[in-house]
């Protein structure tokens, strides 16, 4: 049996998505910007995915910013408004646990005199909105906070964390890649500013995402050229993915009530399975304040990738967290930054489901995962676990 549970890192292209962007490769193959017949089509369809982007978060289509994903989209958000903001203040606040997109992107920003205060979480991942009203001041010009955490799974209290930014002045940045159609995001009602997705995390293609920025919010471009998608990213458009992504965003938006259900019933299946059939399992991050997809666990004695790679001879796709960071040997800094020891935080793995996932595949999970682990505990030099 083939299962795949590794849907933080990325999503299997729904069919009807693959479906609608065939005709933009093959008939409707025409530049956007281009003034015939076939670059008036293709136009049209980048207009189209766009307002149902902007409608599946309560955002105006021309709020909408198409990029190439997660990570320029957080990029350009970041860099970009502290950028067109410097006159204002230099002071930027964050997370320890953020995605590298957006850590390293305020690191680069330290090298350019930006200050960057990152706010420490709790043992579940959470950052204290005290700790946050306590950092800002009268130079902070934007907080930047992930909706949900991509390895632990957990939720912030957006809409807070939004309420005391614009509160105090400052513009509200969030990461959703992961959270983006697992969750409800009205930009309005959670005092959002401005917001990053990516396509591929909910069944789109990869390559294409979006950035949402607030009307009137200034923010400077990271690259020049023909001044498309409002001078804030100057490319031809990637019309086929654009499409690809408008088409996931409908699927995704118009299951989201029953999707979100069966995801958080097989994750908690998933969950109690493993903390209750394998002696020495903990769960990292928050019980309930986490993904409806996401279960992240560490075994005590055992190695991530060597967990990772036995289950992958059953069959089973997952990970240790990160799909960005899992061929480097340091241990995760969400981990660390929740209090893990370097040595536990190495023995993780990280089970991401979608509203593909079925409850035959938490079973089959649930049947391998004991005798994974146990495997690697018989051959560990740690442990004499029997």
């Amino acid at each position: 049996m083939k299962v795949y549970f590794d849907n933080s890192a990325t999503t299997r292209v729904d069919p009807q998505v693959l479906e609608a962007m065939l005709p933009f490769f093959r008939e409707r193959y025409g530049n956007a910007s281009s003034l015939h017949q076939f670059g008036k089509e293709a136009y049209a369809a980048v207009q189209a995915a766009r307002e149902r982007v902007a409608d599946a978060m309560g955002a105006h289509k021309d709020e909408i910013i198409f990029t190439s994903g997660g990570t320029e989209s957080d990029n350009i958000a970041i860099q970009g408004f502290a950028y067109a903001n410097r006159e204002k203040g230099n002071h930027i606040i964050t997370s320890t646990i953020e995605h590298h997109a957006v850590l390293h992107t305020c690191q680069f920003l330290e090298s350019q005199g930006f200050r960057v205060t990152y706010l420490p979480v709790n043992e579940d991942g959470l950052v204290s909105v005290t700790a946050l009203e306590e950092a800002m001041d009268r130079d902070t010009i934007l907080v930047t906070i992930i909706a949900a955490n991509n390895e632990i799974g957990t939720l912030q209290p957006v809409r807070k964390i939004g309420e005391i930014a614009r509160e105090s002045g400052a513009a509200f940045h969030t990461d959703a890649v992961q959270a983006f159609t697992k969750m409800p995001l009205n930009v309005d009602n959670d005092n959002i500013d401005v917001l990053s997705i990516s396509a591929h995390k909910f069944h789109g293609p990869k390559g294409v995402g979006a950035l949402y920025v607030r009307n009137g919010l200034r923010i400077r471009p990271l690259m020049y050229g023909g001044g498309h998608e409002k001078g804030l990213r100057s490319s031809t458009e990637n019309v086929s993915g654009i499409v690809g992504m408008g088409k996931a965003v409908d699927i995704a938006i118009e299951t989201m009530g029953n999707d979100v259900e069966t995801m958080k019933s097989l994750r908690d299946e998933v969950i109690d399975g493993v903390l209750n059939g394998v002696t020495g399992s903990h769960l990292n991050g928050h019980r309930e304040k986490r993904l409806c997809n996401n279960a992240h666990f560490r075994f005590d004695f055992i190695d991530g990738e060597s967990l990772v790679l036995e289950l992958d001879e059953a069959g089973i796709a997952a990970s240790t967290g990160s799909a960005c960071s899992t061929k480097s040997r340091d241990p995760s800094h969400v981990l660390t930054a929740i209090g893990l020891k370097p040595e536990f935080a190495r023995g993780s793995l990280r089970v991401s489901l979608s509203r593909m996932s079925t409850s035959e595949e938490t079973d089959y999970f649930l049947k391998e995962i004991p005798g994974a682990v146990g495997k690697l505990r018989s051959i560990s030099p740690l442990t004499s676990w029997e």
